[in-house]
């Protein structure tokens, strides 16, 4: 009926046990429905792990014992029962390997049979041993060194290799020994080489590995990866959503529970609005959420503790480490904006454009600055023809209200628009816009005086050029916007480069004053543009402008002439044809083709030249005589074009004959040899950029060295005489009012007084009067004591003579005027009488300050 079955195993050790070395299986059977945990019940040599593996915590010796009892409990965690098991461990004589020998003693006493080969199963050494050194390891032994003397040696890293000396062996017994602990996370095995030479040097047997493992111990603490972790999550995440992971690192091996890590989350903060809005995965340290209601706007962020421990997470044997992980929530579209009113006012100027008509304003419970803030205002009726735009301000998230196309004021003088805020991201699951996100927008439209507008404009007109002065071209005229204001129009030339035109300021009817020509350099694709102004009589005046825009059609007005002007040509020309051509301002078909032929004067151009027509663009120049003196020569060439009236021109062709070279260029034409830089110039430049090079290095050297200098200086100053960042206690000086203790029963009745309490004066509690026959004056017990104000100058004029009086700058308890007052005490605590039973006629013998308390206390039933 026992919920926990047990098993009994019994394990060896050597006479001495190094720490922690892997001796015994403990294994039971789990017959419960929970977790079983297993501990060493009062035994601070050994530790189990939770899959039963039984470990020494530190150098056992067992001495002449030949055994030793652990008990081992097995608690189930559900039900609490515990269960006691007995492991018994018994001593092993250290083993003496014979490598070399046919048969090998096993570790569990059993015999094999092997070839002659070193067969050494790995040596298992514990890191970090506190035993004393050299310790022993193992002895090797050949079964030859009973006939002769051997000598053990080995080599590898470790031994003769670096690092050098950590393992040395008996040369003469074989007893191999380590000389140091160990540490498992700097090397976690050796492989050396065992040999056996005779005492000649000579090889007996076969060089055989040893392979030294380095157990591990639990000698270094988790670390976690940073020291804060940074995550976040959005608000409003459902539990079981995955917010971040964090890591740790053990140098231990990771194969056993010394590197087998655990996380937990020790607290958190704030714990609303729970203590458990986080779990962690224990062996990824993955954070996820276990509660609802993350809300960006009441919490902004968490901080947890999170900690690390080793040995599978076991409080009591594991090293443990912990780091800070901050949670920020980050924000999600929950709250919709809303307008701060249901009603916005604005006004603008008709005809004007890129002008803000009315601030909106929204609030937004979202963080600011996000998509989820961010107000995206829409017009969604009233505003047909797209007249208005609303864009966002980044910086205070308020709706600009902006005029985009001109409105006429004539047309509509006012709008009523129906405005709708959203944010920038649609809103989260089940939020929906409230009507506080709508708006109406009213908007006057203000009437100014319009700028006349010419219509067509530009306007266009096409006739030919060379028309006389005084020619009467159209008339443009302009209209007045303004419908419901009379106003007269005047016109008047604002650009015209060619003075070619007039308008008349009346009517607009526009006439010529000079003669149009196509040719002309204002003329652009025969194009010539003027602009007129047109201005009313408003106030203040307004004036618009118009363009018309002319198409001059070309007449055949201008003759042709050669083309190019000049030409070059050799003594001795070979080829000796020149081709020319004509160039005529007018177009097709007033212009080419052209007929070209020489004057006949002077006699001597035909009788040396000859003109031969190539087509109707080209001719061509020959020379008729082999040869020609070096000079300039002009030949008349008249030309004449293909226009309805054609014109003729005699243009002369200037022809320069010069020597020239085998190329057939003149030689004697000046020639332009662009300058260059010379080879000393060169040289200078680059000594130059060299020099400022070198100054600029040695400006950086001398900065660094002076922050150095300063990081120096500041270096000796000591922290504590450092006065920065340190609040610095000065010598306190005494309380003000609030420190002196006043004597506050002289509130009380006067009859209530000792006598020597009741003269008049001013004194303070804390500085008795030495002198106690300073006289002040006593107040009258006659009902008609005349002008108070005498007696208080007296009172006065007696505490500036009294040397026991406080000073000036300290709070003064006036006493009562002596014991005689007829009057009441002024406390209602006191009180014994009401106020209709007090006679107040005295009042009015009191002197001008007391004429109003007397009309009050003194007027009878009125």
């Amino acid at each position: 009926s026992e919920r926990i079955c047990k098993h009994e195993h019994t394990g060896g050790f050597s006479r001495d046990v190094k720490q922690p070395v892997n001796r015994l299986l403990v294994s039971f059977v789990d017959c419960s429905e929970g977790k079983v945990w297993l501990e060493v019940g009062d035994s601070s040599d050994f530790r189990v792990s939770e899959d039963g593996v039984v470990y020494t915590l530190r150098h056992l010796s067992l001495a002449a014992k030949e055994k030793a009892l652990l008990v081992v409990y097995a608690r189930d965690l559900q039900s609490k029962q515990v269960k006691p098991s007995d492991a018994t461990l018994t001593q092993r004589v250290p083993e003496i390997l014979f490598p070399w020998h046919s048969v090998v003693v096993r570790g569990d006493g059993t015999l094999r049979r092997v070839k002659r080969d070193w067969v050494i199963p790995p040596i298992n050494v514990p890191e970090n041993s506190r035993g004393q050194f050299p310790e022993d390891l193992v002895r090797i032994r050949s079964d030859r060194d009973k006939n002769r003397m051997l000598r053990y040696s080995v080599t590898g890293p470790g031994a003769d290799q670096p690092p050098t000396g950590i393992f040395i062996i008996n040369p003469i017994s074989g007893q191999l020994s380590v000389t140091k602990p160990l540490d498992r996370e700097h090397i976690s095995n050796f492989h050396l080489r065992a040999h056996a030479v005779d005492l000649n040097g000579n090889q007996v047997e076969n060089p055989i590995d040893i392979v030294i493992n380095v157990i591990d111990q639990n000698d270094n603490r988790p670390e976690f990866t940073h020291t804060i972790f940074n995550g976040s999550v959005p608000e409003g995440s459902k539990p079981g959503s995955f917010v971040m992971t964090v890591t740790a690192v053990d140098k231990d091996d990771p194969k056993t529970a010394n590197g087998m890590l655990r996380y937990k989350i020790l607290s958190q903060n704030p714990q609303s609005p729970s203590s458990n809005m986080f779990t962690i995965n224990n062996k990824t340290g993955d954070i996820i959420t276990v509660a609802a209601g993350l809300d960006r706007e009441k919490v902004t962020q968490y901080t947890l503790i999170i900690q690390a421990t080793d040995m599978e997470g076991n409080p009591t044997y594991g090293l443990s480490n912990t780091a800070t992980t901050v949670i920020r929530i980050t924000d999600v579209n929950d709250n919709p904006p809303e307008f701060t009113t249901d009603t916005f006012f604005g006004e603008v100027h008709e005809n004007r454009v890129n002008v803000i008509v009315a601030n909106l304003t929204v609030t937004d419970k979202d963080q600011p600055h996000t998509q989820a803030w961010s107000a995206v205002y829409r017009i969604i009726a009233g505003d047909p023809t797209g007249r208005f735009s609303i864009p966002t301000d980044p910086t205070t998230n308020e709706g600009l209200l902006t005029v985009v196309k001109p409105i006429d004021f004539e047309l509509t003088r006012s709008f009523m628009l129906t405005v709708e805020a959203e944010n920038e991201v649609t809103l989260a699951r089940g939020i929906h816009l409230p009507r506080q996100s709508t708006a109406t927008v009213s908007i006057r439209i203000l009437d100014i005086n319009e700028s006349p507008e010419f219509s067509p404009n530009p306007k266009s007109i096409k006739l030919e050029e060379g028309l006389p002065a005084g020619s009467l071209l159209t008339t443009f005229t302009a209209q007045d916007p303004d419908r419901f204001m009379r106003q007269t129009v005047r016109y008047s030339k604002m650009y015209d480069p060619a003075n070619w035109l007039e308008i008349d300021p009346v009517n607009g009817r526009i006439s010529t004053i000079a003669i149009l020509d196509r040719e002309s350099p204002y003329v652009k694709n025969n194009l010539y543009n003027v602009t007129f102004m047109a201005s009313d009589n408003g106030i203040p005046p307004a004036s618009g402008t118009g363009t018309l825009q002319m198409y001059l059609m070309d007449i055949n007005d201008n003759a042709p002439h050669v083309f190019p002007p000049e030409v070059e040509m050799c003594e001795k020309p070979d080829p000796n044809a020149i081709n020319i051509t004509a160039s005529d301002p007018d177009l097709t078909p007033n212009a080419g083709p052209f007929a070209f032929e020489l004057a006949s004067r002077p006699s001597d151009v035909r009788r040396n030249w000859t003109l031969n027509r190539v087509n109707g663009e080209y001719a061509q120049l020959r020379l008729r005589i082999s040869s020609l003196a070096s000079g300039i020569y002009e030949i008349p060439i008249m030309i004449t074009d293909s226009g309805n009236l054609p014109m003729s021109n005699t243009s002369y062709l200037r022809v320069k004959v010069c020597q020239c070279d085998h190329h057939g260029d003149c030689v004697d034409m000046e020639r332009i040899i662009a300058a260059g830089l010379g080879t000393g110039a060169i040289i200078a430049i680059l000594i130059c950029i060299i020099i400022l090079l070198v100054l600029v290095l040695l400006f950086v050297m001398w900065m660094k060295r002076r922050d150095k200098e300063r990081q120096a200086k500041q270096l000796l100053i000591d922290p504590e005489d450092d006065v920065r960042d340190n609040i610095l206690k000065y010598d306190e000086e005494g309380g003000g009012e609030e420190d002196q203790d006043y004597d506050l029963s002289q509130l009380q009745q006067p009859d209530a007084l000792e006598p020597e309490c009741v003269k008049v004066g001013i004194r303070r509690l804390d500085e008795r009067p030495l002198h106690h026959d300073h006289q002040y004056p006593l107040r009258s017990a006659a009902p008609h004591p005349g002008d108070i104000g005498d007696f208080i100058h007296e009172g006065l004029k007696a505490a500036d003579n009294d040397p026991t009086a406080p000073p000036y700058d300290s709070l003064l308890v006036f006493d009562y005027e002596g014991s005689g007052s007829t009057a009441g005490s002024l406390s209602s605590l006191h009180s014994s009488s009401s106020c209709g039973d007090q006679d107040y006629d005295y009042l009015g013998d009191w002197g001008p300050r007391f004429r109003k308390l007397a009309d009050l206390y003194g007027g009878g039933d009125d």
